[in-house]
């Protein structure tokens, strides 16, 4: 071999040993970015399948409607607390004026949930249902003030008696505000059937955790109403 060539082959790099190549820190990063990526979008696929899986599904065990509610108290059985409040339209109404029909209670958050007064106009557009499940009035508490109340009452084109519990009163002796996403300064979303002796005949909360209901289809509603009432 000539000087030339010997120095040249000195100089030539090495082959790389690939094998041993698995071992060099940079290979361990790299496999371990790998895993930890794989894990993470494992857990992501997880965490959508469950998700989806949960979409759509309440708690059918209490009457059928598939949207999740409560029973609280005062409830059926049980006397209903007398009221008198002002309604939209300036005027009084008292509980005691129902007597001898039933009349459904709706407690609502008011002012500040559109979908409570969707869900107004909703029971009004199915009023033969409503009557051929009993309801001869429906009747809605909130505690904003009357006013206002009547002016949104009024905007929405609705016949419905809204009545204003500004101090609570009501709302408390009902145990509404206990169902509520804002706390218990704001009712929630219950239904209580007041039969016509004043005595409370279903109760249903809807809007209590964890899917602070605020609108179902009056047709959910009387599926419940007609599976639990009291007679």
């Amino acid at each position: 071999m000539s000087k030339t060539n010997a120095k040249a082959a000195t100089k030539r790099p090495p082959a790389r040993d690939i094998k041993g190549l698995r071992g060099h820190p940079t290979g361990r990063r790299r496999g371990w970015t790998i895993a930890v990526a794989v894990v993470v979008v494992f857990a992501l696929v997880v965490l959508y399948l469950v998700y989806q899986s949960s979409q759509g599904k309440h708690d059918t065990t209490a009457g059928g409607s598939g949207f999740t509610h409560v029973a609280g108290e005062p409830g059926a059985g049980m006397a209903a607390p007398e009221f008198t409040l002002t309604s939209g339209t300036g005027g009084q109404v008292s509980l005691t004026d129902f007597r001898g029909r039933n009349v459904l209670l709706y407690f609502q958050e008011g002012l500040s949930c559109q979908p409570c007064w969707d869900q107004i106009k909703d029971l009004e557009q199915n009023q033969a249902a409503l009557r051929a499940a009993g309801v001869d009035a429906v009747v809605s508490i909130t505690t904003d003030p009357a006013n206002l109340i009547g002016q949104k009452a009024a905007d929405e084109k609705l016949a419905t008696a809204v009545l204003s519990d500004p101090s609570m009163q009501v709302s408390r002796a009902y145990d509404a505000n206990s169902y509520g996403m804002m706390g218990d300064m704001r009712d929630g979303h219950s239904f209580i059937l007041v039969g016509p002796d004043g005595t409370i005949r279903w109760r249903a909360d809807y809007g209590g955790k964890p899917d602070y209901t605020m609108f179902l289809p009056t047709a959910k509603m009387l599926t419940d109403l007609t599976a639990e009432q009291k007679s």
